[in-house]
């Protein structure tokens, strides 16, 4: 299903449109122009924020993205208010406390259920009636399954599993896609040689043009520096699994409903692994791709690595290149002198 959403989101939505939908260029110049003088100082979060909710509203419901953005914005304030109830979390039965901020987040989970509920609706009945419903990745999942049930009489997907899925790449594709800009300006800001290299590579391929998919896809130097900011800032900060059924884990049995959990910091982070020099920001290390830099070991996880997950991984590896290019084409960057480095977890590692 991946390939589908890469196609999906070539066609659907194109690179120019992607260009349309990051309104950066007049934007900034205007906010950096002072006479003659074209420098300053520029927050990016909300607009790396907003790109971001903006490409997956489209990409995910097509033309039905407006109320895909409203869903964004309730997934944003959901993380928001997981940092303030999170020291609660291992109290057995606390989510059923009707607090306060627990009414809240029970109210805005019906309101996606139902803002999902609703697109799906509009496009069953669309497809009853032999309309042509989009190419986004809502019609692709139910496309999929429409043809399921013609064909052998069942579905391949619930319309439940269609809203988790929805939500699931929702969240994947905006809320780490995000982090994962903002973490790449400020290790680029840190590491100007390599904000060089990167503008070299670029502008070498493009010049001032628009970047293509194929040609963003082969681009080692932005890729070997998003892996690298991925090792060191992983979207991410644990995965966690419940296994179905008993199972060993070495001398170990895990009854059925028990959390694991693995914390993402712990592996990439490894001298055995990575060196001596593990927590230095290297992209070298991944010139000859993820294999050769984790000596075929499972020590790189930035995305976690339920099949879930690989959609939102390629769709924010693409978006990630392309916001890089668009960015260092026109424009060089550092730190405020104020910044603070101080990463901290919600859901995602924030900057």
């Amino acid at each position: 299903m991946s390939d589908r959403v890469e196609a999906s989101l070539q066609k659907e939505y194109g690179i120019h449109n992607l260009f349309e939908l990051f309104k950066y260029d007049k934007d900034w110049e205007a906010l950096l122009s002072t006479g003659d003088r074209k420098s300053g100082e520029i927050d990016l979060w909300p607009y790396l924020g907003d790109f971001s909710g903006d490409v997956i509203s489209r990409t995910a419901f097509g033309s039905s993205h407006d109320e895909g953005r409203r869903i964004f914005e309730l997934q944003k304030e959901q993380v928001k208010l997981v940092l303030e109830i999170v020291q609660f979390f291992f109290i057995p039965g606390w989510r059923y406390v009707p607090t306060k901020v627990n009414k809240r987040m029970k109210a805005m989970s019906k309101e996606i259920q139902s803002l999902l509920r609703g697109i799906i609706n509009q496009r069953e009945n669309a497809m009853e009636r032999g309309e042509t419903i989009g190419d986004d990745l809502l019609s692709t999942l139910m496309e999929s399954n429409f043809k399921e049930i013609e064909e052998h009489g069942n579905r391949m997907w619930s319309i439940e599993d269609v809203i988790e899925e929805c939500k699931l790449f929702y969240f994947a594709g905006s809320e780490t896609t995000s982090n994962l800009f903002v973490w790449t300006m400020v290790m680029l800001s840190k590491h100007q040689e390599w904000q060089a290299h990167a503008r070299d590579e670029v502008l070498q391929v493009f010049g001032k043009n628009e970047p293509t998919f194929d040609g963003l896809n082969r681009r080692k130097t932005v890729t070997m520096i998003l892996h690298e900011v991925l090792r060191l800032y992983p979207t991410l900060t644990m995965i966690t699994q419940t296994p179905r059924k008993t199972m060993k884990l070495g001398k170990i049995t895990l009854p059925v409903g028990v959390n694991l959990m693995l914390l993402i910091g712990l592996p990439h982070h490894d001298p055995e692994i990575w060196g001596d020099d593990e927590n230095e920001f290297k992209p070298e290390r991944f010139s000859e791709g993820i294999s050769n830099a984790t000596k075929n070991q499972f020590s790189y996880v930035p995305f976690s690595v339920s099949p879930r997950i690989c959609i939102g991984q390629q769709f924010a590896m693409v978006e990630a290149k392309l916001a890089l290019a668009m960015i260092i084409q026109s424009f060089s960057f550092e730190l405020f002198s104020s910044y603070l480095h101080a990463p901290f977890p919600i859901i995602t590692l924030q900057p």
